[in-house]
């Protein structure tokens, strides 16, 4: 089986002047989880280190550069989760760490669990030896400077969730297994402990070796209402093909609940999509070693992997 990996960093509304900084964090996290792909390395590697690279990108709305609550805080989800077995793991309103989807596959891989949110979270990542981080170091200066337009009186904070950034990744390895893996800072201004699509099995994500893996984007609340990821999953069973079947989705998420959003898809034999019903969505992906990668519907640039390697050496 030929290794492919799609990521996505977000799908929404992108600012004419991080455009180039959002397609490039998608380009590199693409190529990293490509890279582990290529050495043999399995499709949750792979995936895990897509997305750490994109928390660590302040670009996203995950890990550095998430959005903040209502009091000034980031809380973070994330999920990941394995199609061989239909393993998986997620957190939930954490707070304090660098990489929640490092966390998230910890939940998966030394639990009897699926999901341990907030403080039962803050527990197990002290548990796991993973380093806390004040949380001042993952709040950037664009985050805060939303928030405060956000507590304004005559604020609409509908305007700033369309420009979401949630970031995910799917991959098929070579040996044929699938996964996913998703992770955001969530709604800026949310209520304290608001959870939303991205830590439920079904609706941030799903893998399953029978059909393959999608990661999703958008207004969360929508997402869970339809159960997109698994609905995906769901028409690829009856024949679509990834795009297809991302499409369907969509569009029933749009018309029975007014959802917008995007996703990533990987097929069992390898067959991919990124498809978006927002204005844009920054996606990348490698197959056969060509790099494709796009932000706008209907664009769509393709580069050998070496050339786009020298590229991300170079500085894109």
């Amino acid at each position: 089986m030929k290794p492919v990996i799609v990521v996505h960093g977000g799908a929404g509304r992108i600012f004419k002047e991080r455009e180039e900084g959002c397609r490039a964090g998608v380009v590199r996290a693409a190529l990293r989880g490509y890279a582990l792909l290529k050495q043999g390395g399995s499709a949750v590697d792979a995936v895990e280190e897509a997305v750490r690279s994109m928390e660590d990108d302040p670009h996203f709305n995950a890990g550095c550069g998430s959005v903040l609550n209502e009091k000034g805080e980031v809380e973070m989800d994330a999920i990941i989760m394995d199609g061989k077995n239909l393993d998986s793991g997620a957190v939930s309103a954490v707070k304090c760490i660098a990489n929640p989807i490092r966390l998230a596959r910890l939940v998966m891989e030394k639990t009897k669990h699926m999901l341990l949110t907030d403080h039962g979270a803050h527990l197990f990542a002290q548990a796991m030896g993973i380093p806390e981080i004040p949380g001042e170091k993952l709040i950037t200066e664009r985050s805060r400077e939303r928030w405060k337009k956000n507590l304004e009186p005559d604020s609409n904070p509908e305007e700033f969730q369309k420009d979401l950034g949630t970031v995910g990744a799917v991959a098929i390895d070579s040996e044929g297994n699938v996964a996913c893996a998703t992770s955001t800072g969530g709604l800026s201004n949310k209520m304290i402990g608001r959870v939303g699509d991205t830590a439920c099995i079904g609706s941030g994500g799903y893998a399953d070796n029978h059909s393959g893996a999608t990661s999703t984007t958008g207004h969360g609340e929508s997402i869970m209402k339809v159960v997109l990821a698994r609905l995906i999953l769901y028409h690829m069973e009856q024949g679509m093909s990834p795009e297809v079947a991302a499409d369907t989705a969509l569009d029933y998420m749009k018309t029975r609940v007014g959802g917008l959003g995007g996703v990533i898809v990987v097929n069992k034999a390898g067959e991919w999509a990124a498809r978006f019903s927002t204005k844009q969505m920054s996606w990348a992906t490698v197959k056969d070693d060509n790099l494709h990668y796009g932000i706008y519907a209907g664009e769509k640039h393709v580069k050998p992997v070496d050339e786009a390697l020298v590229s991300e050496r170079e500085g894109f």
